[in-house]
């Protein structure tokens, strides 16, 4: 498959760079993926859609303030301002080495040093990764993360092309949060309030939470022209007994089992392809889902509208069919609705 397959034009006007407000006044198209029909709908709405026996797993990470300015100080003697995106903690390190992105970041030497704050921490890089990643050394006993609290920022997307705000700290966080360690959020999820949530376990939905740290590679692009070809950088995630036991008996049971974003998909998927059941336990899950893909235990997929050429296009196309993904992004556009994190939703239906 061509990455020219995945791809569509969107009006600069139609990306959502402020949430809505309330959380749950976003607009949802519901897609029939069987007959390719759409339904204009409000998030409020959502439990209408749901069935009494459905299972609604969530994703509870947190969005970590992953994005700061430093002084890069050269090896060479010379200096400059760069901002470092910290991508997550190096495997199987200390804890003080994390990968990082940088800008400008290109000429990003071994050895070359970054001070944050007013030299309250130092970072030494080493030998970079590819795909612009550094590896930086920090020189601290303080957790990185307790870290990131001062000196960091809530990481927008670059498309929102506006700088974060107090709001954001909260905006752009579930209210399932809990788990701190992603650098990006699980936009599906933002949608949700207190009164959706009563109206859904009120109709009878078990809800369910996994937690899935999104990573750095829901910055990387695609550099391939044949998608198949990418290789999708391994994400962290972590499963309770309590939330394994409860998918496993619903799977027996023929439940529905609605997955709440692509970051749940991804980590549900994966432990029903390496195991046949989902297991509690923590791991890393790189799955790349591609048209083709069969899926064994999501029966229906709340998710935001995405970015051209992206992973998660292509996964919502494996879920619903590229026809029907293709149709309902163009009426999306015709009907005016606002894309990417702070945007509207789509529920599939299968």
């Amino acid at each position: 498959m061509l990455i020219s397959e995945f791809d569509y034009e969107l009006p600069p006007e139609l990306i959502a760079r402020e949430p809505a407000n309330p959380r749950d006044a976003s607009r949802m198209m519901v897609l029939d993926s069987r007959s390719g029909r759409t339904l204009n709908s409000q998030f409020s709405a959502l439990p209408d859609f749901l069935n009494p026996t459905d299972v609604l797993v969530l994703n509870d990470t947190r969005v970590i303030r992953a994005r700061t300015m430093a002084r890069l100080e050269r090896s060479a003697g010379t200096s400059r301002e760069i901002e470092v995106f910290f991508a997550e903690p190096l495997e199987g390190g200390s804890g003080n080495c994390w990968q990082v992105l940088c800008k400008p970041g290109r000429r990003i030497r071994p050895k070359d040093r970054a001070i944050f704050g007013n030299g309250e921490l130092v970072g030494v890089f080493q030998e970079g990764q590819g795909d612009d990643l550094h590896i930086l050394e920090l020189q601290s006993s303080e957790p990185v993360p307790e870290i990131l609290e001062r000196l960091g920022r809530i990481p927008l997307p670059p498309y929102i092309e506006r700088a974060e705000t107090v709001a954001d700290e909260k905006s752009y966080q579930t209210m399932f949060a809990v788990h701190s360690g992603a650098v990006a959020a699980p936009t599906a999820g933002l949608h949700f309030t207190d009164e959706v949530v009563a109206a859904i376990r009120a109709r009878g939905v078990e809800i369910a939470t996994i937690t899935l740290h999104v990573g750095i590679g829901t910055f990387l692009p695609i550099r391939t022209d044949r998608v198949e070809e990418h290789v999708l950088r391994p994400e962290r995630f972590e499963i309770a007994q309590s939330t394994a036991d409860l998918l496993n008996s619903a799977h027996r049971e023929k439940r529905r089992v609605v997955a709440v974003g692509t970051t749940t998909t991804r980590t549900l998927e994966y432990m029903m392809r390496e195991f046949g059941e989902i297991r509690a336990g923590s791991g890393k899950t790189d799955l790349y889902i591609l048209p083709g893909f069969q899926f064994k235990i999501v029966g229906a997929l709340l998710t935001n509208f995405h970015l051209p050429k992206s992973t998660l296009l292509m996964l919502v196309s494996a879920f619903a069919g590229r026809d029907a993904i293709r149709n309902a992004y163009q009426t999306a556009i015709q009907a005016r609705y606002r894309f990417y994190s702070y945007g509207d939703c789509m529920l599939i239906q299968r």
